[in-house]
């Protein structure tokens, strides 16, 4: 399959089958906005109960936070963001197309309008700015957050307060951010409404390098666990000059995508920059046992680990296109059908055992078209395993369970299915 072909059968594959639609379409949309259908809701809370269980509830060293996404302004005054969250922007005076000016040859022609005629480059500040309160003005100014991380700072104190934890610990969080891009583009790649997953782990100093390689090899366990290629990921060192402000060493990890190969999720060492520059601006004491915790980060995004694990699950098998997701964060465990919509015993039973299935599994109700089309739908959405009732099934309580990745089919007894698929997700 070529690789610059791939991209648009996986854009119209999310499109087709409601993982993702344009925001806002009928008022003609806006610009790299993106709405999340049925399968793609069901698809993405998969993904982060995923990352939940294994690196929250299955811990003993990691507690939850769920932090507001406006925070006072002081908090982005302090952390560097309004100062120096930005990238820089060069305008095409010919034809008013914006650049960030790293991804341009300002020596070269505009690629939009094929002038020569560029502005000069300046800093554009990605934070988005919002008003509190009924009255406009800079005391009234506020930021929609562009990283979860601050909320895990600022808390800190308060966590530690009410859930005492020795070094080292961490404290995770799932939530919205949003910069304000320059470009962006290339589907769920770059937007300026983003979800993270992110654990600031709380350690000494003196640990920090053992702490890196222990949350290096979770992230590498990670990429196998959600169904990545790794095969397709990098390891990129960010060299001195090139990491964020707070940064002693930053890995960015890098995927194969169509379009090339581009970050996928990161790994720092914020050193005690955020919580030391937080207790000299605000006054609080928020060291442990006297001394300013060193930090590691690892993030994950959530747009990005979903685009990841289209582009690893994404197969074509003759005329069947199949989504080979892992079993764990497909969106649909198992599809019901009716073998015919006509005749009502068979649509009654069928209607049992979806219901039936329905209180474990998250199951799905399929009677439209032939039995073929129904299959071919369920490939493509990632569905595992397919349950059709038919004739036989009046005469001896066996169904035909199917199976996605083989095309292969069995017979099961209905009293056996909850058994039999609880063992195939375990």
């Amino acid at each position: 399959m070529k690789q610059d072909n791939l991209m648009e059968k996986i854009v119209s594959l999310c499109k087709r089958r409601g993982f993702v639609f344009p925001g806002s379409e009928i008022y003609g949309g806006l610009s790299n906005s993106w709405d999340f259908g049925p399968v793609r809701a069901q698809l993405k809370k998969n993904i982060k109960d995923l990352w939940w269980k294994p690196f929250v509830e299955q811990r003993d060293d990691v507690l939850g936070l769920d932090a507001t996404i406006i925070m006072n302004p002081k908090v982005w005054e302090v952390s560097g963001h309004v100062a120096g969250f930005s990238d820089p922007l060069v305008e095409c005076k010919s034809c008013h197309n914006r650049f960030r000016a790293d991804h341009v040859d300002i020596k070269e022609k505009c690629p939009t309008c094929a002038e020569k005629n560029w502005s000069e480059v300046k800093n554009f500040n990605l934070m988005l700015k919002t008003q509190l309160g009924a009255v406009e003005g800079s005391s009234s100014t506020a930021y929609l957050r562009p990283e979860t991380a601050q909320g895990q700072f600022v808390d800190f104190k308060n966590v530690l307060s009410t859930n005492p934890k020795k070094l080292p610990f961490g404290i995770a969080q799932m939530g919205k951010a949003f910069r304000n891009e320059i470009t962006t583009g290339n589907f769920l790649f770059r937007v300026r409404e983003l979800e993270q997953m992110e654990i600031e782990y709380f350690i000494e100093e003196k640990d920090w390098q053992e702490m890196f390689e222990l949350w290096r090899k979770e992230m590498w366990n990670w990429f196998e666990l959600v169904g990545l290629d790794k095969s397709k990921i990098h390891e990129h060192e960010i060299e001195d000059g090139e990491r964020a402000h707070y940064s002693k060493r930053t890995i960015d990890f890098e995927f194969d995508y169509p379009f090339g190969q581009k970050e996928l999720y990161g790994l720092a060492y914020r050193t005690d920059y955020d919580l030391k520059k937080h207790q000299e601006a605000s006054g609080q004491d928020l060291s442990y046992e006297g001394v300013i915790p060193h930090v590691i980060e690892p993030t994950w995004g959530v747009d990005r680990t979903f685009l990841a694990v289209m582009l690893s699950a994404y197969c074509e098998d003759g005329d069947r296109i199949v989504l080979k997701l892992k079993p764990q964060i497909a969106p649909y465990k198992v599809a019901v059908f009716p073998l015919v919509r006509n005749k009502e015993e068979i649509t009654n039973k069928a209607r049992d055992v979806y219901k039936n299935l329905k209180k474990r599994f998250t199951t799905v109700w399929d009677d439209r078209g032939n039995i073929g089309k129904r299959y071919y739908a369920q490939d493509e959405i990632g569905t595992p395993w397919c349950v059709t009732i038919d004739y036989q099934t009046l005469e001896d309580e066996t169904v035909t369970v199917r199976d996605r990745d083989t095309a292969t089919q069995e017979r099961l007894k209905i009293a056996e299915l909850d058994s039999y698929f609880q063992n195939k997700l375990k």
